[in-house]
């Protein structure tokens, strides 16, 4: 296949603190040096680390440092990496918002970019006369524009307010018709940025259909940028993970995950008690709540692979209830739901403080980190608390497992249930 797009030893220096004077006698040094005495750019030679964590010591930072890849026509490259990695940064790069500071660019045919919300979008104009002047940017003649109208108003969703000025438009309105415009105006290349985070789950469902179709069955590169490892990995083949301005990872989508979920997992603890400070905004009882649950042998944060693991729930509730029901959810550490289930029978909560343990079989979990989401509900299904990703253990192999499933029961595979036993 064509390479579509190529990074050759690309870089890109900011410089740090608020624009003053000294800004101006470093740009004339700069081209003091380059220009007239044609030596090397001192700047170049300074610059730290791209670490937003850590204080800088240096007056320029490398945003982008050294960065170096091809990407095959019709392929779809998932970038990832942390916040402040530096993938918003490299997709301006390749859309010419912004230049290189050194290293070159080659990108074969037309690039629709959607890098934030309202992006190449005229606050005055309507939503019509928006899609006609992004497709002349394009550089697509009016009657090709014409010809793809009714398609890209109908994807948006947006038809009633089509020639109303896009500045009454909300954020998830305004993203709908950039994307619908973005992926209908025929680019060779297509780059998405996290802005579809912003839309709602029948959006950014119909955004990764489009995406699918505009790859695969039209042969166009999409570069794809998420913190959805699910949406990442239902979507692309091949992924680059940044860290701090850099390539960490390069290759098969699945392989490159796997490194940044143990990236993520290294840099946070394991929490083995959780105590709640505040009531969930989306849970309309005030009456009853969870104020903490820990693992009962405190001082383990792993289980061996098929091993039992036992808890306790702490609850408080201003009156009796009965046929209160307790619901547990796991989810990996990509944020993706892998298991669920009820406790094996309703149970009493007294007035005032009550004290629930369980036992968990972990015997269908694979090795993996694991966020624990409690929920305890009545009528069936009603919730009255819940606690989100408060509690965290981890499943470490023994000789009882056979690691070649592991991502395709984890990534790929659909929810599965696992027994909750209450001990009393």
């Amino acid at each position: 296949m064509p390479t579509a797009i190529e990074f050759n030893n690309v870089s890109k220096q900011y410089r740090l603190g608020l624009v003053s004077t000294k800004t101006l006698s470093h740009d004339l040094n700069r081209w003091w040096q380059t220009t007239v005495l044609r030596k090397e750019d001192p700047y170049l030679k300074i610059g730290s680390v791209n670490d937003r964590t850590k204080a800088a010591d240096s007056e320029y930072v490398w945003a982008l440092k050294d960065i170096d890849f091809k990407v095959e026509q019709g392929d779809v490259v998932g970038i990832i990496g942390k916040n402040g990695a530096g993938k918003s940064t490299l997709l301006k790069l390749l859309s010419r918002v912004t230049t290189p500071t050194t290293g070159t660019i080659r990108a074969r045919g037309r690039i629709g970019a959607l890098l934030e919300v309202g992006t190449g979008f005229h606050p005055e104009m309507t939503g019509r006369e928006n899609i006609y002047m992004n497709g002349a940017i394009l550089g697509m003649t009016k009657p090709e524009i014409t010809k793809k109208l009714d398609e890209i108003i109908d994807f948006s969703g947006c038809e009633r307010y089509i020639d109303t000025p896009v500045k009454r438009y909300s954020s998830g309105m305004m993203v709908r018709l950039g994307f619908a415009v973005a992926a209908h105006l025929d680019p060779e290349i297509l780059v998405v940025d996290e802005v579809l985070a912003v839309g709602d789950a029948e959006f950014q469902k119909k955004a990764i259909g489009k995406m699918q179709d505009v790859s695969r069955g039209e042969g166009r590169t999409v570069l794809f940028v998420s913190h959805n490892m699910t949406s990442i990995l239902n979507l692309c083949k091949n992924g680059v993970l940044l860290e701090n301005g850099s390539i960490r990872t390069l290759g098969p989508i699945a392989d490159v995950v796997e490194e940044y979920v143990k990236q993520s997992v290294a840099g946070s603890k394991l929490v083995t008690h959780y105590e709640k400070k505040e009531t969930d905004p989306d849970i309309q009882a005030d009456y009853i709540r969870i104020t903490s649950f820990e693992m009962l042998d405190v001082t383990k944060t792993a289980l061996e692979y098929g091993n039992k693991m036992k808890g306790r729930i702490h609850v408080e509730s201003e009156k009796e209830l009965n046929h209160v029901g307790f619901r547990i959810t796991l989810k990996n550490m990509t944020g993706m739901p892998v298991a669920m289930s009820k406790m094996d029978k309703p149970v009493f909560i007294k007035e005032g403080h009550s004290v629930f343990d369980f036992e968990m079989d972990t015997s269908m979990l694979v090795p993996d980190n694991y966020l624990v989401t409690f929920a305890l509900y009545i009528d069936g299904n009603q919730v009255i608390d819940v606690v989100r990703n408060g509690f965290s253990f981890e499943i470490i192999p023994n000789e009882g497992f056979n690691d070649g499933y592991r991502w395709q029961n984890n990534i790929f595979g659909n929810v599965s249930g696992f027994q909750l036993k209450l001990l009393k």
